[in-house]
């Protein structure tokens, strides 16, 4: 009876009740601020969230433009992209880089040197979200290794992409440049948006300068990704507009056959085309696989070619200078004729030598008893030095500079061949502005025979020889033929500057190409050698440049000097001499007299282009005149 004195019913019926009426509310207010917040959400801010659930669901990706092929003037490939499957890792999507990489070396044949490339490209330069190349052309084994334990590296793909491929590297490295993976520098000028997922970009040469055409226009693709950034679906796709195919004046028999009449020597054949400009050949030998500079060249490789004492990376045909020789006699011919300092019945006495003063010093001529009386047309043929001394004194450097500048010397004057130099063609004002010297006589005497200051390039060379064949016309070189699209070559190629070299008397042209032809085909012709036998009439100009000077009493002795110390072995010409298909600049690097060496180079390119290869390539050939001469 005491418990139920004690026991307050009613009382804890309304303690319960108050307390289960502030949980309802407690309950009801969460379920109110759900529903409120809920409400937010999905109708206040539904398409902000849905904005941020696309971002992680849905990426945009670039879609990089394939690259425009390269052919050769047959329409046979030079440069064409291959699929290459590699490891790419993308940063952001990285937690640990360093165990990333160390875990991927232990599958994969990842080096040190790709290793420390990677992170030099990672710690330089990228963009946001871009996929980092650390390994290029994986294995089958390799892939397969990497699929299996794709789960462990998130960040990380195998990619496949299309790579820049020489199927002619060696042949074609000089003349079509390279394609590389983009550096800082580069980096910073191109159009990030057209070249978005783009790795690659052209290094020097053909692919240098027409990369605006070859590139092409980026497209774009909408995919759907996992958490790990993977790609589940692509949802729209707006493809890229592939780069335009180039056709190259280039001929790849005639480049190959340069080569291998340059195989195991040092030096550089051009030809060109006079009736179009375009340059047939280029070769610069010896040369190096252009396809180890594409995804990256090792160190290792690097310096082997970079110490080569042969220079297997230099480009000699466009950026070799090198003392002309006898080789410009025709030039100064023309010179000479056209200022009235000589005509073609002058003649000059050669004892051997010439001299400013009777007790002066003596500029020698090669052939060391002299030729005896010449003119002009025997100075040419047999190359008599003390003839172009003499003319080339009475001109006076003021004179010589203004028509051999008319040649082309001393300028780059190319329209799309990248990296050439423009040599030195010396004036009064170069020596005072380089040596801070006045000119004198004797720097004339050495200029009219190619040597003192006067440096040419190869193409440079072949670029006045070919005016020669045009009788003055001017073709500046090109190497390209055509574009395989709806753009013309007129959009890209750099329009034409230089006006027709015009001489007083237009015969003198033909005058000078008949001292040429005697070169080739005359009784004393210093190439006669090289022209016998012809089924068609050449002219041509054997050169010899020294290396190093002589003292004025010393004999030259090409056994008794080290090999490369040498003279240079040069020859200038073009065939047929009527209608003119091909001029050409032939150097031999320390190869000795240009007539043994150079020439017969020369005559079988010429017999490789207007008879080995097919007749259709050309027009009918010259018939051969009854007088060629022969040794």
């Amino acid at each position: 009876m005491v418990w139920d004195e004690f026991k307050d019913t009613a009382g804890e019926r309304r303690l319960f009740q108050r307390r289960a009426l502030v949980m309802l509310v407690m309950v009801f207010l969460v379920l109110a601020g759900l529903l409120g917040r809920m409400y937010q959400l999905q109708l206040v801010e539904h398409e902000t969230y849905t904005t941020l659930s696309d971002k992680n669901r849905v990426q945009v990706q670039s879609v990089p433009p394939p690259r425009g092929l390269v052919y050769d003037r047959s329409n046979l490939l030079l440069a064409e992209n291959r699929p290459v499957f590699s490891v790419t890792i993308v940063p952001e999507r990285v937690d640990d880089m360093a165990a990333t990489l160390t875990g991927l070396q232990a599958i994969l044949d990842v080096s040190e040197e790709d290793r420390q490339r990677f992170e030099r490209r990672l710690d330089e330069y990228r963009r946001p979200f871009e996929a980092i190349p650390l390994s290029y052309d994986l294995s089958e084994d390799e892939i397969a290794r990497l699929s299996v334990r794709r789960h462990e590296f998130p960040g990380v793909e195998v990619q496949a992409e299309l790579v820049r491929h020489y199927p002619h590297s060696e042949l074609t490295a000089h003349a079509l440049g390279y394609v590389g993976r983009i550096n800082r520098d580069e980096l910073a000028r191109i159009d990030p948006v057209n070249y978005a997922g783009t790795n690659y970009i052209g290094k020097s040469g053909i692919e240098r300068f027409y990369e605006q055409v070859l590139h092409g226009q980026v497209g774009y693709q909408n995919v759907e990704t996992n958490a790990r950034g993977r790609i589940l679906r692509v949802l729209e796709r707006e493809n890229p507009v592939p780069g335009e195919d180039l056709q190259l004046h280039l001929d790849l028999r005639l480049q190959r056959k340069a080569h291998e009449l340059l195989e195991g020597r040092r030096g550089t054949i051009v030809a060109i085309e006079p009736s179009t400009g375009g340059i047939l050949a280029l070769a610069s030998v010896p040369s190096f696989d252009s396809n180890k500079f594409v995804t990256g060249i090792s160190a290792r490789e690097y310096r082997k070619l970079s110490t080569d004492i042969d220079q297997p990376l230099f480009n000699r045909a466009l950026r070799g200078q090198y003392p002309p020789g006898s080789t410009i006699k025709p030039m100064m011919a023309v010179a000479a004729l056209d200022s009235g300092v000589t005509t073609r019945e002058k003649e000059i006495w050669d004892p051997g030598y010439y001299q400013l003063q009777d007790s002066g010093r003596r500029w020698r001529d090669w052939l060391r008893s002299g030729h005896g009386w010449v003119d002009l047309i025997e100075a040419v043929a047999e190359s008599c030095d003390t003839y172009f001394y003499e003319m080339g004194v009475e001109m006076g450097v003021d004179t010589m500079h203004h028509y051999l500048s008319a040649f082309g010397f001393g300028e780059d004057a190319t329209l799309d061949v990248s990296g050439a130099l423009e040599g030195i063609l010396p004036s009064r004002e170069w020596k005072r502005a380089n040596r801070d010297e006045p000119w004198y006589p004797g720097d004339s005497v050495n200029m009219s025979v190619g040597q003192g200051f006067f440096l040419a390039t190869p193409l440079q060379l072949a670029t006045a020889t070919s005016l020669i064949a045009n009788r003055g016309v001017w073709v500046e070189p090109r190497l390209l033929k055509d574009i395989k699209g709806e753009r013309s070559v007129q959009e890209f190629l750099p329009a034409q500057t230089h006006k027709p070299l015009t001489l007083k008397n237009p015969d003198d042209w033909e005058y000078v190409i008949d001292t040429m032809e005697a070169v080739m085909h005359g009784a004393k012709g210093t190439a006669r050698r090289a022209g016998a036998g012809a089924s068609y009439r050449m002219a041509g100009k054997t050169g010899t440049a020294q290396v190093f000077s002589l003292g004025q009493d010393e004999e030259y002795d090409a056994e008794e000097i080290r090999e490369r110390l040498r003279d240079h072995a040069l020859f200038v010409g073009f065939a047929p001499t009527d209608e003119p298909k091909i001029a050409v600049a032939v150097i031999v690097e320390n190869g000795g007299g240009g007539s043994a060496v150079a020439a017969p180079v020369a005559r079988e390119l010429f017999d490789a282009w207007l008879e080995d290869f097919p007749a259709a390539d050309h027009a009918p050939l010259v018939e051969p005149d009854a007088d060629g001469g022969s040794l």
